[in-house]
């Protein structure tokens, strides 16, 4: 798996471990919870429990919709996906108490490929700000060649380590779960014809395609 090729079973493997490794926390505390429901008898342990259910259930939820663009078919070929329900699970997968997203795209239906290089490139830019701190969009462009601009901004904010992924060349340390989703987003710029990069703004992590 040097440069820019890898085998299509091979991609189809790693981009599964990935979603199955972002599942694996909040589905082992579902199972957790149930476990502590079906034996504990103290009331308020029980109440705490189906807490940690209820919310790791919609965390699970969460990710999943945004997996299922991001990483999914997304529709048939040449589908577009509305960039309202690209928002909205943006929304529901990145915002919470730390982060927030300012979106300043206008609600249009794009390309499948351009809407999942977006999402793609906000999973880079929230990964840049590990403490939390505000993401925010811009078209770069407008219609179906539009590019975008992701803009990190947070306590220490910097480029993360697999970021270099971004011009989909694999390089001699390889693709494994972790290095893939990087890699993914190069190979979806090329595929929109656009080129993907990432850099630092004074204080700022800004992931761009154009």
């Amino acid at each position: 798996m040097s440069g820019s090729s890898i085998d299509a079973l091979d991609l189809a493997a790693l981009l599964c471990s990935r979603v199955c490794h972002d599942l694996i926390s909040p589905v082992g505390a579902i199972v957790n919870g149930l476990e502590v429901l079906a034996e504990e008898k103290d009331e308020e342990t029980k109440a705490f429990a189906l807490d940690l259910i209820k919310k790791s259930a919609g965390t699970a939820s969460a990710k999943l919709q945004f997996c299922r663009i991001a990483f999914g078919a997304a529709g048939s070929a040449g589908a577009q996906i509305d960039t309202g329900d690209a928002e909205k699970i943006s929304r529901g997968f990145l915002e919470d108490e730390k982060t927030k997203l300012t979106w300043n795209l206008a609600r249009a239906f794009l390309p499948k490929n351009r809407v999942k290089l977006l999402l793609n490139m906000l999973l880079i830019a929230a990964q840049s700000i590990p403490r939390g701190g505000a993401l925010t969009i811009d078209a770069l462009g407008e219609g179906e060649s539009m590019g975008f601009k992701v803009t990190a901004a947070g306590t220490n904010a910097k480029i993360p380590p697999t970021a270099s992924l971004l011009s989909a060349e694999a390089g001699e340390e390889g693709l494994d779960a972790h290095r893939i989703q990087p890699f993914y987003a190069g190979l979806l710029a090329k595929a929109c014809g656009l080129t993907a990069a990432i850099a630092m703004e004074g204080d700022t992590v800004v992931v761009s395609a154009q």
